[in-house]
């Protein structure tokens, strides 16, 4: 095939011109600055073409399929589809690497005219959505997931592309949304890091940002969590960006040119430091596994990775026709096929997903009815909702650890919401009543269970006993202090099940005393999903 790159002299658009040119595809390498480009027809043999995709496009016209690796596509301006609009009206199939969800999700209005034309036109044929929906596919084996994470990971020594910077660092500290639990919840860019293992044991931190998997997944794929995370290999710089944006979050100091500029020479000062080792993880979690597919690319391999989708599809004979984002544009084993001469290795994983109440009460669990089992069955986060009663002891003690706890004030009937969010050892239970939170998180231990709510923990005895489960408190401390038992609470608490819902019941005694501390009992049922992921595509 006859294929124009524009911006092939980059970091991403060099590479995916040597692979195209080792296809045995007709390349030519354009983009603004004509001896950059020239520099590396020349190297490998092809043609370059000075264009801007602002100026004159009326070359398109004698390819078959243009490519824009050039970015920043979340900068593209007020007509952001200018290129694609022209490259159909030349009767040339459009692909691009774009990384920006507004942009990839949004390509979606030149169907009609694609179609018309009987042409391909994708955006996001990269590392995201491409080849991340394609291994989303193949773990989910046609299941529907659960929950869906991914990251992108590279290493330190890998060359930076100004646009790739420039998107990430317009990010940082500005508002987003994820999918979480079936509903929208706010985010920020460059935030709640978590570590990442790739082949040969390899471990990464990624920190949250916005790509197009977020708004698209969701609906796609019908999965009830889906998270994105990217990296970056020293310590130095993921807290420098950080701090950047908590600077931007409470300031709103602009991603000037400039800044941009100090930022990309504070990255090629280390660049000598680090590996050049990167790598990608998608996870899903399905029934009661977690699935794994895992990429590490070496000896300076890893910019080649967005790159691999937009080769595997110029393999085909066919295009597909129509516009729209890359979702499942290629498989799995199409990609990797297309890794094959790379210094890439991949591997696939199963462990089991088991949720914390499951872990702990093993084979009784199973004893339970079935509304109490699927209030703790949580994969990532689940929403509940009700209604409940609730009494408060009415002594000077009971009242003074009743607001120490953050228990809810006494009601007759208030509204309950529930919150339950997946941690790394175990849950986070948020309840609310009315207006009223309080919070407490449970961990599994040896042979049992903890809550902790503040400086207090709790050893639970969980048992199932006629149909119900029960929450007694076996012992106690506050930070690493033991406390006697003289100073423990007494909780008489089940949750059961009742013509078909989920009840709760929980009373608590003070210690010493032996009052009434809080007594709260009522319903809950799952919270209905929200639909579609449209506002966080167009908002």
């Amino acid at each position: 095939m006859k294929v124009l790159v524009l911006g092939g002299y980059g970091v991403f658009g060099a590479r995916l011109a040597r692979l195209l040119h080792r296809d045995g595809h007709e390349v030519t390498v354009a983009g603004r600055d004509a001896a950059q480009a020239q520099a590396l027809a020349d190297a490998l043999g092809c043609r370059f073409l000075r264009m801007d995709r602002q100026g004159d496009l009326r070359a398109l016209a004698q390819y078959q399929v243009v490519v824009d690796a050039a970015g920043p596509f979340h900068a593209y301006g007020d007509d952001p589809y200018r290129l694609p609009r022209a490259a159909i009206a030349a009767g040339v199939h459009y692909l691009d690497l774009a990384d920006n969800a507004r942009f990839c999700a949004g390509i979606s209005v030149l169907d009609p005219e694609a179609r018309a034309a009987g042409l391909c036109v994708l955006s996001g044929l990269s590392s995201v959505p491409a080849l991340s929906s394609a291994a989303v596919r193949a773990l989910c084996a046609g299941e529907v997931p659960k929950a869906i994470d991914i990251a992108i990971l590279p290493g330190n020594r890998s060359p930076r592309g100004l646009s790739v910077m420039a998107s990430i660092l317009s990010q940082a500290g500005q508002p987003m949304q994820v999918w979480r639990g079936g509903r929208w919840r706010p985010a920020r860019g460059w935030s709640a890091p978590r570590d990442y293992r790739l082949p040969g044991g390899l471990i990464r931190q990624g920190w949250q940002i916005e790509v197009p998997d977020l708004a698209l997944f969701p609906v796609h794929f019908g999965a009830g969590s889906v998270q994105f995370r990217a990296g970056l290999e020293l310590a130095v710089m993921r807290y420098g960006l950080a701090a950047f944006a908590w600077l931007r979050r409470w300031t709103g100091l602009p991603l000037t040119p400039a800044l941009l500029r100090v930022f990309k020479r504070a990255a090629d000062l280390l660049a000598p430091f680090g590996t050049d080792r990167g790598g990608m993880s998608v996870m899903v979690v399905t029934g009661q596994e977690r699935r794994f597919w895992r990429l590490l690319a070496e000896a300076g391999d890893g910019p080649f990775v967005p790159a691999i989708a937009t080769r595997a599809l110029l393999r085909r004979r066919v295009l597909p026709v129509g516009a729209g984002p890359a979702l499942e544009a290629v498989t799995l084993e199409e990609a990797e096929a297309a890794m094959a001469d790379l210094a890439i290795r991949v591997e696939r994983l199963t462990e089991p997903a088991l949720p914390l109440f499951p872990g702990v009460l093993g084979g009784d669990f199973a004893t339970l009815p079935d509304p109490v089992r699927q209030t703790h069955m949580t994969v990532d986060i689940s929403h509940w909702q009700g209604a409940a009663s609730v009494q408060r002891g009415a002594g000077l003690w009971s009242r003074f650890l009743g607001r120490l706890f953050g228990f809810p004030p006494a009601a007759g009937q208030v509204p309950v919401a529930v919150t339950k969010t997946v941690t790394a050892r175990g849950e986070l239970w948020q309840r609310r009543f009315g207006t009223r939170v309080f919070r407490s998180r449970l961990a599994s231990v040896q042979g049992g269970m903890t809550e902790r709510f503040g400086p207090f923990t709790f050893r639970l005895g969980l048992r199932v006993q006629e149909g119900a489960l029960h929450f007694p408190v076996l012992s106690g401390r506050i930070g690493p202090l033991p406390l006697p038992r003289w100073l423990l609470p007494v909780s008489v608490a089940r949750e059961y099940a009742e013509d078909g819902r989920f009840r709760f019941d929980v009373r608590i005694l003070a210690p010493v005393t032996q009052g009434l501390l809080v007594h709260y009992q009522g319903w809950l049922a799952a919270e209905t999903p929200q639909p579609g992921p449209g506002d966080v595509v167009t908002r």
